[in-house]
C-alpha cells in the first residue's frame, strides 16, 4: 500500500475537487487540506455571506473557500442546494467549463442537526423530520455524485468520498441519524462497485469526536481553550479537529494505490497510523483505542 506521511506531504497540484457540503465542520477541515496539497477546491453549501441555511450557523462557503487559498490551493465558493437536481447539474457544468476534469469529490452534505430528535424513539418521531433528514443527508450525495461522475469518467480516474459518522456497527442513538449515516457508507460499497470498471474508486470516511464548530459552541470552549470541555465530557479530550479527517483524505487522494480500498469504510485514525500524519496540534487522536480504554475495567 501506498504511503503519503506529513514528511512527505500530499501533492494534488493540477487536481480539481469538488467538496459538497463544506461550509463548516468535516468539509471544511477537508476543503482546507485539499487546498494544503495544492488542489483547486470548489466549495459548495448553503451558507453564504448573504443568507444562512436553517442550520443557523455563522461559517459561509466564501470563508471555507479563503481558507483553501490561503493553505496554498485556490478556493472557489459555489452556493447549491444538492437536494436540487438543476443546481448540482449546473455546479458541474461551471466546474466543467472551467477545468474540463473533476478528480476528487468529497460527499459531506449534512444539514440534519436541526432535524433530529435525539431523545424521541422512533415510533414518537416527526416523519416529515426524518424524510428531510433522508433528503438531505443522503439523496443529496446520490443526486451530486449522480452529475459528477460523468465528468470524472472523462479522464477514467478519481476518487469520491463519502463522509460519514461511525462504521455502521453501533446504533447512534437516534434511528433517522442511524439510517442516515449508515446508508452513507452503504453508498460507498455501491458506488465502487459500478465505478471499479471505470478506473474510479469510492470509499468513506468517518471521524472520531469531531471538534466541529458547532460542537465547540456546544463545550461553550473555543479551540484555543478546548481542554476546557473535558470537563464536561471526559470523551471531549479524544476529540479530533476537522483537519484530522481532511489529511485522511488528503492522504487517500494522493495515495497512487487507493483503488486497493474501494467500497471501504476507514477512519482518520487508522490512517493516521497508516500514513503517518498528525492533527493540526501534532496530536494523533484514536477514537476506538480510547473507546476500548475507556470501557476496560480499572
Amino acid at each position: 500500500m501506498g504511503m503519503t506521511s506529513r514528511r512527505t506531504a500530499p501533492n494534488l497540484s493540477g487536481r480539481v475537487a469538488l467538496v459538497a457540503g463544506g461550509t463548516r465542520g468535516a468539509g471544511r477541515g477537508i476543503a482546507i487540506e485539499l487546498g494544503a496539497a495544492g488542489a483547486v477546491v470548489y466549495v459548495s453549501g448553503r451558507t453564504t455571506r448573504e443568507a444562512r441555511s436553517d442550520m443557523d450557523r455563522p461559517e459561509t462557503i466564501e470563508e471555507t473557500a479563503e481558507l483553501v487559498t490561503a493553505a496554498g490551493g485556490q478556493g472557489i465558493p459555489v452556493r447549491c442546494d444538492h437536494r436540487d437536481p438543476a443546481q448540482v447539474r449546473a455546479l458541474v457544468a461551471g466546474i466543467e467549463d472551467r477545468h474540463g476534469r473533476l478528480d476528487i469529490l468529497v460527499n459531506d452534505v449534512w444539514g440534519g442537526d436541526p432535524l433530529t430528535e435525539w431523545d424521541t424513539p422512533f415510533w414518537q418521531l416527526d416523519l416529515t423530520k426524518v424524510h428531510t433528514m433522508w433528503d438531505r443527508a443522503v439523496f443529496t450525495h446520490v443526486v451530486t455524485s449522480r452529475y459528477a461522475v460523468p465528468l470524472m469518467m472523462r479522464r477514467r480516474g478519481g476518487l469520491i468520498v463519502e463522509i460519514s459518522d461511525g462504521l455502521g456497527r453501533e446504533y447512534r442513538g437516534n434511528l433517522a441519524y442511524d439510517l442516515a449515516k449508515t446508508a452513507v457508507n452503504r453508498l460507498a460499497v455501491a458506488q465502487a462497485a459500478e465505478l471499479a470498471e471505470h478506473g474510479i474508486t469510492a470509499l468513506a470516511v468517518t471521524p472520531g469526536f469531531l471538534r466541529s464548530e458547532a460542537m465547540l459552541d456546544h463545550f461553550g470552549v473555543t479551540e484555543a481553550n478546548w481542554r476546557d470541555g473535558g470537563r464536561k465530557d471526559p470523551h471531549f479530550l479524544a476529540s479530533e479537529t476537522p483537519r484530522y479527517v481532511g489529511r485522511a483524505v488528503a492522504a487517500l487522494a494522493a495515495d497512487p494505490e487507493v483503488a486497493a480500498r474501494a467500497g471501504q469504510v476507514l477512519t482518520s485514525w487508522d490512517l493516521a497510523e497508516e500514513y503517518g500524519f498528525t492533527d493540526v496540534d501534532g496530536r494523533k487522536p484514536h477514537w476506538d483505542r480510547h473507546l476500548r480504554d475507556a470501557a476496560a475495567p480499572n
